[in-house]
């Protein structure tokens, strides 16, 4: 257990930081350094708890990053241009953000000192768009020069890249996370499963975009917060990338829709569109490598998962951001 540490979290209001911070306020300072674009933290228990402390700024502002850092001995850099509504429409600012900002995080965590831990987060989508059982050594893939899709993952890629040259450089004790399709309670952005289940709760049209045959593995925001309090403690981690996520957990985006309508007893219509850019046919993890090193296993199956979800967007859904017109049927 992580007790007694003052733990600087950039991205902090993002969606699993918020929960990150949930199990670590009680016995921790917690710094959250955020631009506010989305604030899952706001209206929780958190938002104003006597043990976070909130600072609005950007990762691009090295300076104002490096000072908000100070005494830190935990980092955590989640801050990022996420979602593909969002590469698609700012392909410089999804560059900028996730690759300077991810050098501006490890240079100053180099440059303060104390840190004893500096953790990443990555993507699944390094893996490029056949990704079945992958582990963590094989080749990553960076897709065609100019498509949206791999815009994003290049500039995590390069993220992870630093990270390992930080560690064997200047021996910052680093480690990359590669989430795999996270979901659940206090998602507020939009996640393919968000947007489901919260169109479904209305009974509005679900649009899946493609033909619904691409094949995820689902991690629900508990395993997920799991893997990164792992990678925070064991000394295992240092220098490593770990994929995070439910092999388990599996099913086509279709099969996704119509699990949603399902779960939440709902007469939506499933509608199909075109790709809004290159698709990720499949994407499947091998986690042994967590599991081995860090004891990380993911616990909660998709259909539990589910449920837990749809009962949080349910209560909350009157405080959430509307959703963007791709979205609409």
């Amino acid at each position: 257990m992580i007790t007694g540490k003052k733990i600087f979290i950039t991205g902090g209001a993002g969606f699993i930081a918020s929960m990150l911070i949930s199990r670590l306020a009680e016995q921790n300072q917690i710094v959250v350094y955020d631009n506010y674009t989305r604030n899952t933290l706001k209206g929780t228990a958190y938002d104003k708890h006597p043990n976070v402390q909130q600072i609005q700024g950007d990762v691009l502002d090295y300076d104002a990053l490096k000072s908000a850092m100070t005494g830190a001995q935990l980092v955590v850099h989640a801050a990022a241009i996420a979602g593909i509504e969002s590469t698609v429409r700012n392909p410089v600012t999804t560059m900028r953000v996730n690759m300077i900002g991810a050098a501006n995080a490890m240079q100053a965590a180099q440059e303060v000192g104390g840190v004893e831990r500096f953790v990443d987060f990555s993507t699944s989508e390094v893996f490029g768009s056949h990704a079945f059982k992958v582990d963590e050594g094989q080749q990553t893939v960076t897709g065609a020069v100019g498509e949206a899709r791999w815009t994003y993952a290049v500039s995590k890629l390069a993220g992870e890249h630093l990270a390992h040259a930080y560690h064997k450089q200047y021996g910052l004790p680093t480690v990359t996370v590669r989430p795999f399709n996270v979901y659940g309670p206090g998602q507020t952005g939009e996640g393919a499963l968000s947007i489901f289940v919260r169109k479904a709760l209305n009974n509005e049209d679900l649009v899946i975009f493609g033909d619904g045959s691409q094949i995820r593995a689902w991690c629900f925001v508990d395993d997920m917060v799991e893997g990164v309090l792992c990678a925070l403690e064991h000394p295992n981690a240092v220098g490593e990338s770990f994929n995070i996520g439910n092999a388990r957990a599996v099913t086509t985006i279709y099969g996704l829709a119509q699990a949603v309508c399902r779960v939440v007893n709902s007469s939506s219509k499933i509608v199909f569109r075109d790709a809004l850019s290159a698709d990720i046919e499949l994407r499947i993890p091998k986690i042994g490598k967590a599991k081995d090193l860090i004891g990380f296993e993911a616990k909660v199956d998709l259909e539990e998962g589910l449920k837990r979800t749809a009962t949080w967007v349910a209560e909350n859904e009157a405080s959430l951001p509307q959703l963007s017109s791709l979205f609409k049927s």
